[in-house]
């Protein structure tokens, strides 16, 4: 059986036990049905798919919903809004943790390994939905001046990420509701420390770093960090830490302040780097003050103009010889945005579409299969080695959906290894690559 089939196998398992509030005659679709009906819908990135697929199957009585997805009967688009909006999202979640456990075994996680052999994590809040009508008991809410209200859901989305490694491993989210309170830093910070106390046992025992931008870099949150056992490398702002820079420039450079430059070629042209750093300054006011470790990165140009310029605090000692990664490890944190975040909304996912709103949970569940449905694929970009082909062979991601769609739109496979055998032919790569 292969990694897909297998995967397929658990996805229904997990859907199959999905809660059932449905009573009398209308239980003519299984659990299973209407969870990978949505699924499909997202893993193919066509909002189309199930309708495309009832076509299909009336003119050749059979569909790739059926063949690649397993699904027996398709459901009606409402009908499966309907079955889940009462389902929590956490009923998903049990399949983000097999991915990761499949790739922990295939070792994939361990070459993203940074500073001290850690593992990167990087945490960050996103919406999902907004709108100034629609809205459900779990949407969050924010007044504008003008008494218009915007009513909104978002989430922690974490990730695994590394320098030098494109893919972003999404983690469990961890949805933010009303009862954080009302502002987004009151919302995302409550969130961040409710996914700590959740998932501590399952990702701190391999030795992770947390990742976080400026809004992370407060005592009670750093201490909440090192309580689970997570080490830490956060954004750290000179407006919103006043105490530690106003330590930092009172010390002596080269006993206490430590500065290392470097030039280093970026392309054709050559770059100055300049890192600053000190160990064990205070992070607040007060002798119960948390001590951080800081460090700041500026890049110039030859020219002399700055090209980059942040700091960060960590609890990780500074030295010459670790400071080049930690701050490497820190930038990495910008894949959460661009490879995590920005392909969900905008590059085929719309993570920020109303797929369905709901009463209840409709809008975060449909987001978890979403983010479920990315993660997927990054699953087969490191196991899959004909998928893999592909991809790195098509111009860009939208390509490989635009023809994923189009094809399953017209033409039935009988599996998914016969799907990219397919697409491998029409490529003319791996086993159809023409002789020289």
């Amino acid at each position: 059986m292969s990694d897909w089939d297998s995967l397929l196998k658990q996805t229904r398992q997990v859907l199959g036990g999905l809660p059932d509030r449905r009573t009398g005659d209308n239980c003519q679709y299984s659990m299973e049905d209407i969870g990978l009906g949505a699924f499909s819908v997202f893993f193919t990135q066509s909002a189309s798919f199930l309708s495309h697929q009832k076509t299909l199957e009336q003119t050749k009585g059979l569909s790739n919903a059926q063949s690649l997805f397993q699904i027996q009967q398709i459901p009606s688009d409402n009908h499966i809004r309907q079955t889940l909006d009462p389902v929590p999202p956490e009923q998903m979640f049990a399949l983000y943790d097999e991915v990761f456990e499949r790739l922990r075994k295939k070792e994939v996680l361990e070459s993203y390994r940074t500073v001290h052999q850690t593992l990167p994590i990087a945490l960050d809040g996103t919406w999902y939905h907004s709108s100034q009508k629609v809205h459900c008991e779990n949407c969050s809410c924010m007044e504008h001046k003008s008494g218009e209200k915007t009513y909104y859901h978002s989430a922690i989305t974490p990730v695994i990420v590394a320098p030098g490694h494109a893919q972003a491993i999404s983690l469990r989210p961890e949805f933010i509701t009303p009862q954080d309170g009302h502002t987004k830093q009151d919302c995302e910070i409550a969130a961040a420390k409710r996914w700590l106390e959740k998932n501590a046992l399952l990702y701190s025992g391999l030795k992770s770093t947390l990742l976080g931008d400026d809004l992370y870099a407060h005592q009670p949150f750093c201490r909440q960090t090192l309580l689970y056992d997570f080490h830490f490398i956060y954004v750290c702002k000179p407006d919103s830490h006043k105490t530690l820079y106003d330590w930092v420039n009172l010390l002596a450079v080269g006993k206490d302040l430590h500065l290392l430059k470097m030039r280093l070629k970026n392309g054709a042209k050559w770059e100055h780097y300049t890192y600053r750093y000190a160990n064990q300054v205070p992070l607040a006011e007060g002798e119960d003050a948390l001590k951080v470790n800081w460090c700041e990165l500026t890049i110039t140009s030859a020219k002399g103009d700055i090209l980059y310029r942040n700091a960060f605090i960590t609890d990780f000692k500074i030295t010459d010889q670790t400071v080049e990664a930690i701050v490497a490890t820190a930038r990495a944190r910008w894949k959460i945005e661009n490879e995590n975040n920005n392909v969900l909304k905008t590059k085929g996912y719309h993570l920020e579409h109303n797929f369905g709103h709901g009463k209840k949970h409709l809008a975060s569940f449909l987001a978890a299969l979403n983010i479920l449905a990315f993660l997927y694929h990054t699953f087969l970009s490191f196991t899959d080695e004909h998928y893999r082909l592909i991809r790195s062979v098509l111009p860009t991601r939208k390509t490989f959906f635009d023809d994923l769609r189009a094809l399953t739109r017209y033409m039935l496979f009988a599996s998914w290894d016969a799907l990219m055998d397919f697409m491998m032919a029409g490529l003319e790569i791996g086993p159809y690559a023409k002789k020289a």
